[in-house]
């Protein structure tokens, strides 16, 4: 298995089989951000990752994986130590594959199949090897949706905003100075958020702040610290609001996933 240094898309997959699969393991670290022309699932076996787009950004822990469609610039970083995989589309067999980047609750099955994916020597496949390809792309096309994402707003002042919190999520400056800040209204401000994220303002920053606990979390980071540090009021707020979102406290999350 390949160190997943690899995965940033490495020159010689531009061509090849319908599907070419890298899986492997590292400490920390991450793919700068890039196109290609294939599609792309990232998928995660042990530990967490987080990959970001122009449209949002989502964390993958175990049970999920996530997809971007061909030519979507995109990075990714892995937080503490992680196994994964990435699987690489040819382009004219995305087009019955999702049209937007979205997160898909992994399945056993695909996990196989992409593992045994991943021992295939270069080159072009065989019989048996096309129908593990096609199960690949069975699975990445039916499976559900799950909402581990955090979209981002188009309107720049908007952008500017999400920026901020995504870069200090403990910002505590309310919806007016906000709006004053990237020189706009709140009302606009308020609308927008909604019309662009599908999230009010308030509920788009506490995701913001989930998202980045997750990655906390699987940073080995303790869970006191990860709620001062986030701007809760007190650990308890922020393991009530954890556990209403991920249906578990944060510490029995992180058990979890450690042990997957």
């Amino acid at each position: 298995m390949a160190d997943f240094t690899t995965y940033d898309f490495p020159g010689d997959v531009q061509d090849g089989p319908v599907v070419i699969v890298f899986a492997g393991s590292r400490d920390e670290g991450g793919a700068p951000p890039h196109h290609h022309p294939r599609g792309q699932l990232f998928g995660s076996t042990h530990g967490l990752l987080s990959v970001g787009l122009e449209s949002g950004m989502w964390v993958v822990p175990a049970t999920h994986a996530v997809w971007v469609p061909p030519h979507q610039l995109h990075w990714a970083a892995s937080h503490g130590p992680f196994q994964g995989y990435a699987v690489y589309v040819d382009e004219a067999h995305c087009a019955d594959l999702p049209a937007r980047p979205c997160s898909i609750r992994s399945s056993g099955l695909l996990r196989e199949a992409v593992l045994r994916a991943a021992q295939w020597p270069p080159g072009a496949l065989d019989a048996s090897a096309e129908r593990i390809a096609g199960v690949i792309l069975d699975e990445i096309r039916t499976l559900p949706a799950d909402a581990l994402g955090l979209p981002l707003p188009r309107d720049t002042r908007l952008q500017r905003i999400a920026q901020a919190l995504l870069a200090d999520p403990a910002d505590e400056r309310d919806l007016d100075t906000w709006a004053r800040w990237a020189g706009t209204s709140a009302r606009t401000l308020s609308r927008r958020f909604v019309e662009e994220t599908g999230f009010t303002f308030t509920a788009w920053r506490q995701r913001a702040r989930l998202m980045r606990a997750l990655e906390m979390l699987a940073d080995g980071v303790p869970v006191t610290r990860i709620a001062l540090d986030l701007g809760y009021s007190t650990p308890s707020t922020f393991i009530a609001l954890f556990r209403r979102t991920f249906g578990e406290t944060p510490a029995v999350y992180r058990r979890r996933f450690e042990n997957e």
